[in-house]
């Protein structure tokens, strides 16, 4: 096919996606049916939340955008409108309008009244989110300090990736002696205090406050409306550990999906590296980590870990 062949279908199949949307939008808004048991993923970032977002989008019960939504949620609550203190949202922030928008949203781009989303702020907005659906089904991924926070720092260093959204942040940026002037990955309330602070230290605040957040908001969750999966066990054996995450979710884990599952770790998503683990033992932020590990035992260890 030539050039100009391939922009007119490229062209074509825009246009019947704009059109299958707007059709699915005011189907929505004839029967404004909620979203029913999304499935929302959580865990600090750079954490696997992406390898188990993107396993459950393979699922054909669940609808999804297979895109981060960190825009999406950040447009519904700006971030000036909480002084730029906090990415977090908590049940108060929680409306029928809010309900409403995101249902049709994620219905008009998937078709489905069931979906599953995941972004690097949701761990700080269970409260929100769960008020929102209240049969909503929450994933929370949990990975060891040492390896969680080698990656993070590692991911300090690509802003052009973590830092889109932080341009217009109202304070000057100069982490590790002004090496990082973009801020990285979520606000947690205090991160103020972090402005000058070397990036381990930044990373170790980071693990702390949106594991922690997670943590508390588990005891108002519902257990059958709660999973939780160590990032180690998914890597030893992802085929049961999925399994079990699908079962929990009431979703079916059947061949093709097994299939998948047993491949799912020579998928690249957003890897920095091989996949394995303890990989900050051998790596060259070990000083780094060794560090900070004393200020996030006390979360590791409410975790599960033993630091």
């Amino acid at each position: 096919m030539s050039e100009f062949w391939l922009k007119v279908d490229k062209t074509l199949k825009y246009h019947a996606a704009r059109m299958r949307r707007a059709v699915r939008s005011a189907q929505w808004q004839l029967g404004r049916r909620p979203a029913q048991r999304p499935v929302i993923i959580v865990g600090c970032s750079r954490a696997g939340t992406t390898l188990v977002y993107k396993t459950f989008s393979e699922s054909q019960a669940l609808g999804s955008l297979n895109r981060e939504t960190h825009d999406f949620w950040v447009d519904l609550h700006p971030l000036v409108n909480k002084h730029w203190n906090t990415h977090a949202l908590d049940a108060a922030d929680a409306s029928v309008a809010d309900r409403n928008f995101v249902s049709r949203y994620f219905y008009a781009w998937t078709g489905r009244t069931r979906f599953v989303d995941k972004n690097n702020q949701n761990g700080l907005c269970v409260p929100y989110l769960h008020a929102l659906f209240p049969d909503a089904h929450f994933v929370y991924i949990k990975r060891s300090p040492g390896d969680n926070l080698n990656s993070l720092i590692e991911g300090w260093g690509k802003p052009d990736e973590f830092a889109t959204w932080s341009d217009a942040l109202p304070e000057k940026v100069g982490v590790e002696h002004g090496r990082f002037t973009q801020w990285c990955f979520f606000l947690a309330d205090g991160w103020r205090t972090y402005l000058n602070a070397p990036v381990e230290t930044v990373c170790a605040f980071q693990y702390t406050a949106i594991n922690q957040a997670i943590l508390d908001a588990k005891r108002a969750i519902p257990p059958t409306q709660w999973s939780e999966v160590f990032y180690e066990d998914l890597v030893r054996d992802p085929v049961g550990e999925f399994r079990r995450l699908f079962n929990e979710a009431g979703l079916p884990f059947d061949a093709p999906m097994q299939a998948f599952c047993e491949n799912v770790l020579d998928i690249p998503y957003n890897a920095f590296s091989e996949i394995r683990l303890d990989k900050w033992k051998d790596g060259r932020n070990r000083e780094k980590v060794e560090r900070v590990m004393a200020d996030v035992e006390p979360v590791a260890r409410a975790m599960g870990y033993l630091v």
